[in-house]
């Protein structure tokens, strides 16, 4: 079964390689989709895969790497797509 997820992450996610480690995170896992900064100091994401591995991305958001530090994470579930073809970075 695969689930998507689009996640909002604050805290202290800009400056600190957050949107590289994702891509690392998400291209080890299997997971397709992008991420990208936000103004305000939030980062963005939306990924999907099967569903151990999309929740294995999700529960990566809710840490990051050091230093990074995630103080807040807005999850919403939606309908998977099959639409994206790996993970990137988007500006």
């Amino acid at each position: 079964m695969k689930k998507r997820y689009h996640v909002h992450i604050s805290g202290r996610v800009q400056g600190v390689c957050f949107r590289a480690n994702a891509l690392r995170a998400a291209r080890s896992l299997g997971v397709t989709g992008w991420v990208r900064n936000l103004p305000g100091d939030r980062v963005e994401a939306v990924f999907e895969g099967e569903q151990k591995d999309a929740e294995a991305m999700l529960a990566w958001c809710r840490t990051g790497t050091p230093p990074a530090r995630v103080d807040h994470l807005e999850v919403a579930e939606e309908n998977a797509t099959g639409r994206f073809t790996g993970f990137d970075i988007v500006y």
